[in-house]
């Protein structure tokens, strides 16, 4: 029970770094010492400590005989920081408990082994599938080497993304695109198609009030096909290539989440090449009643019930009047 607490105050601590570390994973840690006293950490910013090292240096000396909670493995390798691990085995931490393995080739288990190696007790997989959850997106770039794909879409309750005539805004209110902003400021991308940037002239960046840790980090901004030059997207990638030539560069580039925000002909090529990792679907308590207005997906969907494609909803919560519905393909 000790250690489920200890692992949801790390998953906790996590949570408030969430939109700052990528390309690193946003991990939590936690150290309780000899004595009950806890001492919080996260990960910073590239280039900053990692979150097992800022609850070292807040702990002191009283990191020795202690034990460690952290969401992810402790790195074994020397990258833009030293190895969590040396400061860990320096410190004289008794015993580590780690959330999940970390599927990157510079640490798989190698974590977990030297610190074993140096007399340390190491449990793994406490709070496994909460973890598993929170960093969902680097554990799938990490292992796939290809970015978390989020396919955002808005609508009235019979399906509609626009009106005849083409209008759309604003289908939802404050809240829900609020909350769609939140989605921009984890992603690391975002990818319209060429047709939503000569129509709407999306300017695709985070407007959020700031954070008190400082500014928002702006994805960069990918459209499929070519963007006009005085398009409010620039300066952005212009994309001529295919959909899976895309995702393999973007994740090359330390592109962890990507989110795809439209349009209809866009989400379908991701939805139909099965490239959409989560669905987050906002509902408005709104009818246009007919079936002239336009569709979440343009083009033919599956021709029977045989073929619908079926997912899981793995989330629904309100933000203000509207519906947030998230969906995940069967084993994601």
């Amino acid at each position: 029970a000790a250690d489920e607490t200890g692992m949801r105050r790390a998953v906790a601590n996590a949570a408030t770094v969430r939109c700052f570390t990528s390309p690193n994973p946003w991990v939590g840690a936690m150290l309780v010492d000899s004595r009950g006293a806890t001492y919080d950490g996260a990960t910073q910013p590239p280039g900053g400590p990692h979150a097992e090292r800022v609850a070292l240096n807040a702990a002191g000396l009283g990191a020795r005989g202690s034990t460690l909670y952290s969401t992810l493995e402790p790195c074994a390798h020397r990258g833009r920081t030293d190895p969590c691990t040396d400061a860990i085995i320096a410190a004289g931490v008794a015993r580590v408990v780690v959330g999940v393995l970390d599927p990157d080739l510079n640490v798989a288990g190698r974590g977990a082994a030297q610190l074993r190696d140096a007399g340390i007790e190491v449990m793994v997989g406490v709070g496994e599938a909460e973890v598993e959850r929170q960093l969902g997106p680097y554990l799938w770039h990490r292992r796939t080497g290809r970015p978390w794909v989020v396919l955002k879409l808005a609508a009235t309750l019979d399906g509609r993304t626009a009106a005849p005539d083409g209008t759309s805004h604003w289908i939802t209110g404050e809240e829900a695109r609020a909350d769609a902003h939140r989605i921009r400021s984890e992603s690391d991308a975002i990818i319209v198609g060429a047709g939503t940037v000569r129509t709407d002239d999306p300017a695709l960046t985070v407007r959020l009030p700031e954070p008190p840790n400082g500014p928002w980090r702006q994805p960069r901004r990918v459209v499929l096909g070519q963007a006009p030059h005085g398009a409010r997207a620039q300066p952005c990638l212009s994309w001529t290539g295919s959909i899976p030539m895309l995702l393999n560069q973007l994740g090359a580039d330390g592109v962890v989440q990507a989110m795809v925000e439209g349009g209809a002909a866009v989400a379908r090529s991701f939805h139909r090449a099965g490239l959409v990792n989560e669905y987050v679907v906002y509902l408005a308590p709104a009818l246009f009643g007919g079936d002239d207005g336009r569709a979440l997906f343009s083009g033919p969907g599956a021709p029977s019930i045989a073929g619908l494609w079926r997912g899981r909803i793995s989330d629904a919560r309100m933000f203000g009047a509207d519906l947030r519905v998230v969906l995940q393909p069967d084993g994601s």
